[in-house]
């Protein structure tokens, strides 16, 4: 099973509008000719570094902003050799020992089998800082095997001191994926937790109509938490919020003076308030404002349409991130399932599966499906779109799949377009 889950051209120019302030800085630092360079254009898939057997290639830091998948925007640091030699050298390497001020996750790169003074000093340096740190022994490929993993005790030592480790190949990709898990897992709890979820979208002084239909799964007296968790971020950015239930939608919008900058609906009432509002009225739901503010929405909007491809007989996996008593129309294990049968015209083999139990082999699934994984941080949204990734498995999410079933996808993604 696979599925191509490469952003789009929109994508990446809306990635590469992110201000600096708000990106992660991942810098790479070694040795002279450790493949920092290399490595830097393996991670990206672009010939972003100049690369040369000669030592010394690379001389100031370079920056280059981008779209790292699955991180989100980021800037990358190219740095000089920390071995530099000379007056000159010298100077680069006070450049180099600078880029560790704006460092937020930082990468060692050694190569394979050899470990010396200076990098023991980088884990030094980024371990007093408290740097997260991921330790890559690089041309494992060159290297002969007996000698191309670090020792036992240097690789008890790093774990220690809180390093995650892989070896890899920058040449060859042997190891990427491991290296991209390790960030996942060293980066900055800061950057998965402080992103945007509507009121961007909006803009101060604007209004956000949200319709909220009040059924069985509701709790008494109360919204459901992505509910709350979006008016609040209205009343953060200085936005105005109505709420309205599916039944008062016409009256709510009779007694607007302008059309609001957005409509965001429960998911299961997609297809009642797209046919109640105007053709150009943008609109969204809850579920897919969570898939981008916990997840990657590119890639899970990507997933969403192997709807399409689903016949009887295939195995789809529902995730639920928390735990609660299903109803007889829950949304994840009856509705979800109803529909999907009537798309595909037969019976789906599905799967549910609540909190942190997750397979560790998904390959067995045509289609991951999860909630909008509101109780999850998201670095643990994010390894779970990863190993999808990594197991060719496509994963969208609740709102997304609805949105698809009724045929109105391309029109609620074009709010974040």
């Amino acid at each position: 099973m696979t599925t191509d889950t490469a952003p789009t051209a929109t994508d990446h120019a809306a990635a590469l509008s992110t201000p600096k302030g708000m990106r992660l800085f991942i810098g790479l630092f070694g040795r002279r000719n450790a493949g920092k360079s290399s490595l830097l254009n393996a991670l990206t898939g672009q010939s972003l570094a100049i690369v040369s057997p000669r030592a010394g290639t690379t001389t100031d830091p370079v920056e280059k902003a981008m779209e790292l998948l699955p991180l989100g925007p980021v800037v990358l640091i190219d740095t000089a050799g920390v071995d530099d030699e000379g007056e000159l050298g010298s100077l680069r390497v006070d450049k180099t020992r600078r880029a560790f001020e704006r460092t937020d996750l930082a990468i060692v790169v050694a190569e394979a089998g050899q470990w010396s003074r200076f990098e023991e000093e980088l884990v030094d340096e980024f371990t007093h800082r408290r740097t997260p740190l991921v330790v890559a022994f690089n041309k494992v490929d060159l290297t002969p095997i007996p000698h191309a993993a670090p020792d036992a005790a240097l690789l008890a030592q790093l774990r220690e001191r809180g390093a995650a480790v892989v070896s890899l190949s920058a040449r060859t990709g042997q190891g990427l994926d491991d290296l991209r898990s390790a960030l996942i897992e060293r980066a900055p709890e800061s950057h998965f937790g402080d992103r945007p979820l509507l009121a961007d979208l909006v803009g101060p002084g604007r209004l956000a109509l949200l319709v909220t239909p009040i059924d069985k799964q509701a709790p008494r007296g109360r919204l459901i938490l992505p509910q709350v968790q979006t008016i609040r971020d209205l009343v953060d950015g200085q936005a105005h919020a109505l709420v309205t239930t599916t039944d008062a939608l016409p009256g709510a919008l009779e007694h607007l003076k302008a059309p609001p900058a957005i409509v965001v609906t429960d998911s299961q009432a997609f297809r009642e308030v797209e046919a109640l509002i105007p053709k150009d009225q943008p609109l969204t739901s809850f579920s897919i404002l969570f898939a981008r503010l916990k997840g990657d929405l590119a890639t899970q909007a990507q997933g969403a349409r192997a709807v399409d491809r689903l016949r009887p007989g295939d195995r789809v996996l529902v995730a639920e991130a928390c735990a609660h008593h299903p109803s007889q129309e829950d949304i994840g294990r009856v509705k979800i399932p109803r529909w999907l049968n009537q798309k595909v015209g037969g019976e789906l083999n599905v799967t549910t599966v609540q909190g942190r139990d997750f397979p560790e082999d998904v390959t067995p699934y045509s289609l991951v499906i999860h909630c909008g994984a509101c109780t999850f941080n998201r670095r643990a949204m994010i390894s779970r779109i990863e190993q999808c990734r990594r197991q060719n498995v496509p994963i969208s999410n609740y709102g997304l799949v609805i949105a698809a079933l009724n045929g109105i996808l391309d029109r609620a993604l074009k709010p974040f377009l």
